[in-house]
Parts: C-alpha cells; structure tokens; sequence
C-alpha cells in the first residue's frame, strides 16, 4: 500500500472549533496540538489571526504558537487574511501561513471585508513577508465550488485566481469545499484542472461533510493529484460567516480510508477518546462514523476500540 502520511492535516483548533461560539483553554489547546502531533499527524491547523470579536474561539492563537516549539511549529498552519495578520504572526513564531480568500466576492466580503480582487492584490505584500520570516505560504480558496450567496461557482474563476502572477510564491493551493456540497466528479475536474492548467504546486483539499460527501470527495481529490487532505476530530467544524455550512470531514474518518503505514489500530483507539472527551467538552455531536464503528460489539474486528 502507498503510505500516505503527508496526505492529512488536522484543523480542528483553527476550522474546526471556529464554530463552535467556545473558547477553548490555551492549556487544552496544546494538549490537543501535542496528542495529534505526537500520534503521528503530519500537519495540523492550529489558529487563526481573525478579530477575536468576530471569531472568539480564536482569541488564544497567539498563546498556542508561543507554547509550541519551533519544530512543532514547523507542521502547523495558522489562517490569515492579510499581510499584517502575516507579519504579526511570523512575529510569534509562525512559519507556515494559510492565506485565504474567496472565490466569490460576496463570500469574500462577509468573511473578510474586501472583494476578492482586493484580497488577490494583497497577496503579493503577504507572500513576501512570509518569505522575509524563512516560512510557506498557502494560497487557500473557500467556495471553490459553491457559495452560500451567489450559488454554484464558476470553475474558471477558481482558475484564474490560481493563474494570478500575483500569487506565484504560494508553497500550496487548497481548494476548500466551503459549505460541503460538492460531489467526487466535480471535485476531480477542479483538481485536475488546477493541476494542469495552473503553476505547479501542492494541490490540498479542504472538504465538508454537510451532504456526506466529504470522505468521497477528499478520495476523489487525492485520486485527481491532490496530495493533502484536511479533516477535523469528530467532524467538528463549519464556517460562521456562510450559512449552510456545518462540520469539516472527520479526520478519522479519513484516516480510516486512507490507512497511513503510521495510523493503527491503537492510534483510532487513542484518537477516538481525545475526540470524544474534545465533543463532550464543547457540547457537540461526534459526525465520526470510524469513531462509531470503532465503539461498535464487533470485538474480532482489529480497529474496535476496547473499553
């Protein structure tokens, strides 16, 4: 089998707990950064520079990358929108940055506050400023597919921002199906086209499960030349400024179909109780259906979790 160990990222402490209205501890947060990266995750999603009075659950980021040392920083990523939000993070000591913007403007707007040609235009101060701080950059597209707004996203769109000079120097292009309703053809198509079509990058799809699709969709995409998936623990996740949206695929979920040679049995079993006692924490549903699985009577069954 292929080892796909650089095919996940965990962005449950940036997309993932966005959502939820809580903050979470700064000392919880880097239990949890530390438990997955310590698994064997190979890249988490750890934070973002929003307003904190717009996202509060990402008021400690700051408080998270400081506790982190440097070579864990090295595989998390940490969501921004603007050159400043780069330089304030590469200040704290963050070296890999996930630029983002939409495709569609009013999406753009209501997550960020510009156009999405304003955001386009930025990207070249925010590219070097992060190359200024020895790190990557990201060029992350949300409604790579569908807006909450205007609808269906036309796919020549997400490739002319792709084709954009103005962001060569990303590392990545993650094409985000915001509010999950995308399906495993068009999810091929996009990825195949910005591969061949496009300056040659990583390809990194960010799904949804909100029509269940999610699992399917990130197969299709690593099927396409995608060669990193995101998920998030239990599901948990979803975007406050696109209604519709609900959780992020389930990285166990994820992890279950794609079987790294470092994902086993005891790694579910421990992802399981940390997402479980994550969840009861938060007060929201486990969408897992490995982690349902793996609580299941089916005890011959290597990946059931024992109690």
């Amino acid at each position: 089998m292929t080892d796909t160990s650089a095919m996940l990222r965990d962005v449950t402490l940036r997309d993932g707990l966005q959502l939820t209205g809580k903050v979470l501890a700064t000392e919880r947060k880097i239990e949890i950064a530390r438990t997955l990266l310590g698994l064997g995750v190979p890249a988490l999603e750890i934070g973002s520079m929003a307003r904190p009075d717009l996202v509060p659950p990402m008021a400690n980021t700051m408080e998270l990358v400081s506790a982190l040392e440097p070579e864990q920083l090295q595989r998390c990523w940490v969501w921004v929108a603007t050159p400043r939000q780069v330089e304030r993070a590469a200040t704290a000591g963050v070296r890999n940055f996930q630029y983002c913007l939409s495709v569609s403007d009013a999406h753009n707007k209501a997550n960020i506050g510009r156009s999405t040609e304003d955001s386009v235009a930025a990207m070249p101060d925010a590219i070097r400023l992060a190359h200024d701080a020895g790190g990557a950059i990201q060029l992350c597209l949300a409604t790579a597919f569908t807006c909450p707004f205007e609808g269906p996203v036309d796919p020549e769109r997400v490739l002319a921002i792709a084709a954009d000079p103005r962001t060569d120097g990303a590392t990545d292009i993650v094409l985000a199906d915001t509010l999950g309703q995308a399906h495993p053809a068009q999810v091929s198509a996009l990825v195949e086209a910005v591969r061949t079509r496009t300056p040659q990058r990583r390809i990194v799809f960010h799904g949804h499960d909100t029509w269940g699709m999610g699992v399917a969709n990130s197969l299709a995409a690593l099927a396409a030349g995608a060669t990193m998936v995101d998920g998030s623990l239990g599901g948990l996740g979803g975007c406050p400024f696109a209604p519709g949206a609900s959780g992020n695929t389930s990285t166990e979920d994820l992890l279950f179909a794609t079987r790294p040679r470092w994902f086993t049995p005891q790694t579910l079993a421990e992802l399981v109780r940390l997402s479980e006692g994550l969840l009861a924490e938060l007060a929201e549903p486990n969408r897992s259906r490995a982690a349902e699985g793996a609580r299941s009577e089916a005890a011959a069954f290597e990946w059931v979790v024992r109690r």
